[in-house]
């Protein structure tokens, strides 16, 4: 994936935490700083399958899902499957979309499966959803619900690149998109299997105790008026053992869980006092003294 996005480690490892946690990420940024190229190069590592779907106000739940329709030939109605049947799906500006459409993600993102007339249709597996959405450009848009961002394993962005690095990014894109070359390094049968090797990952009890230190944390605090959900607590947790998966480790240590707590913890919290409404940047800045502030166990 550092092949095509240059310069980006940390957000290339957040999309391969998320992979392998079985989550889902969302990607906060201006427009054109490569949220599209990473979700694609992902997919393209993978040998998965990718699809890009663009939210609108006009989007329908069956935009998304799919739908029934039907055939003349054989005069049944036949499932049509939409663009959520993937292995990487790419949800553009997803604030755009109304609350209903958006909620048709739901099911998909946490039970790898969605439901169209009554009838239960499996995604595709591995799945990933990758949504974008503008952080300064709110005309036209809809908050995402807080059960939705539950479901995002961390909040990142890419932001723009050092000059050096866009310098390699004009050379590179002489010729065409350097992603549409890119092979596959894994199969997803061999990412299903290292999915599961993560749930292996060992997590030292004091080490237990100190994520949920920290998660109680976001619950007593005077920064925050609401704090981190169980599900957010348990999807904490198997971030932490993806990226010590990622550093090639079979054991959690307390940096899996400070290097994870802010892109992990602030989209699940709702800012307090005077810091309601307050940028992203200023929940992570909080989310980060309140880290501070936890004891580390030895």
């Amino acid at each position: 994936m550092e092949r095509v996005v240059l310069g980006k480690t940390e957000v290339v490892r957040s999309l391969v935490v998320a992979l392998l946690a079985g989550e889902h990420v969302l990607l906060e940024d201006v427009p054109g700083v490569g949220k599209t190229l990473a979700a694609k190069a992902l997919a393209r590592s993978i040998e998965g399958r990718f699809t890009r779907l663009q939210f609108t106000p006009d989007l329908l739940p069956t935009d998304i899902t799919g739908s029934m329709i039907y055939r003349t030939d054989t005069r049944e109605f036949e499932f049509a499957p939409g663009p959520v049947f993937a292995n990487v799906l790419l949800a553009d500006e997803i604030n755009r979309a109304p609350p209903r459409t958006q909620s048709a993600l739901l099911e998909a993102m946490s039970e790898g499966q969605v439901s169209v007339d009554g009838v239960t249709h499996a995604l595709p597996s591995p799945f990933i959803v990758v949504a974008t959405q503008n952080p300064y450009e709110f005309e036209g848009t809809y908050s995402l619900p807080e059960s939705q961002m539950d479901r995002f394993l961390m909040r990142t962005s890419i932001g723009y690149p050092v000059r050096e690095i866009e310098r390699d990014v004009l050379r590179t894109h002489r010729m065409g998109e350097p992603v549409d070359n890119l092979d596959p390094v894994v199969s997803l049968d061999e990412v299903q299997h290292a999915q599961n090797i993560v749930r292996q990952v060992k997590f030292d009890n004091q080490l237990v105790e100190y994520l949920l230190d920290v998660v109680d944390g976001t619950r007593t605090t005077d920064f925050f008026r609401a704090g981190v959900s169980t599900r957010g607590a348990l999807s904490f947790y198997r971030g932490c053992q993806a990226r010590a998966v990622t550093d090639g480790r079979d054991h959690v240590i307390p940096d899996d869980v400070k290097q994870l707590a802010v892109p992990a913890l602030s989209h699940r919290v709702m800012p307090a006092g005077i810091f309601q409404g307050a940028s992203r940047e200023g929940v992570e800045q909080k989310m980060e003294q309140l880290v501070q502030t936890i004891a580390v166990p030895m």
